[in-house]
């Protein structure tokens, strides 16, 4: 009787854990995905940096998000706010177009700025915290967009409201691109959030 028992019982079981039903509901912990990178340095990693340079973040991509990293521009002193804007901007992309330390490689940053590209400020009839690419802002990466727009728009080179007026080299209209949560935190999927604005 006992033996029959036992045997309806693990009869029972190995039912139960063929039809995928578990035995308990404690969660299993099987670690981080391995795609994870740390996304932190040992130490800071400033590299090469002078008392003439003026203290700035840029994003990099790291994972699947943008992560602030910290680096220098120089502005020569006594530069007028309008050229200091552009002055900004240009040291800020080339930055983001450096390659990124060995430190900050090994935490798995990268970016997709490309070199060689340049900024300028406004033109006749645009908003006066206008920056104007050399590469139009639609046939820029996901990526090297939202590094830009939340680079730029969390610097001197923007009005501080977390946006940026940006345009390209033709007539195409301006549009003032924003940096949200979203964007930082997944810029593969959410593009930076953006609205026409009227030139005049």
């Amino acid at each position: 009787m006992h033996v029959r028992r036992l045997l309806g019982v693990a009869a029972l079981a190995l039912a139960l854990a063929g039809c995928g039903i578990r035995a308990t509901e404690v969660p299993t912990d099987f670690g981080g995905a391995p795609s994870r990178v740390p996304c932190s340095m040992t130490q800071p990693d400033l590299p090469a940096q002078s008392s003439q340079g003026v203290p700035v973040q840029v994003f990099l991509l790291c994972g699947a998000s943008l992560v602030t990293v910290d680096r220098e521009v120089r502005v020569p002193d006594g530069t007028a706010d309008a050229k200091r804007r552009v002055i900004v901007a240009q040291g800020l992309l080339d930055q983001l177009a450096e390659t990124p330390s060995a430190p900050e490689k090994e935490a798995g940053y990268t970016t997709y700025v490309r070199g060689g590209m340049s900024v300028g400020g406004p033109r006749r009839g645009d908003p006066d915290d206008t920056l104007r690419l050399s590469t139009s802002p639609p046939q820029l990466t996901s990526y090297a967009l939202a590094q830009i727009v939340c680079t730029l728009s969390d610097s001197a080179a923007a009005e501080g409201d977390g946006s940026v007026i940006l345009g390209g080299p033709g007539p195409e209209p301006l549009r003032r691109y924003a940096c949200t949560d979203a964007v930082r935190n997944s810029p593969s999927g959410n593009p930076p959030p953006s609205g026409e604005v009227t030139s005049g």
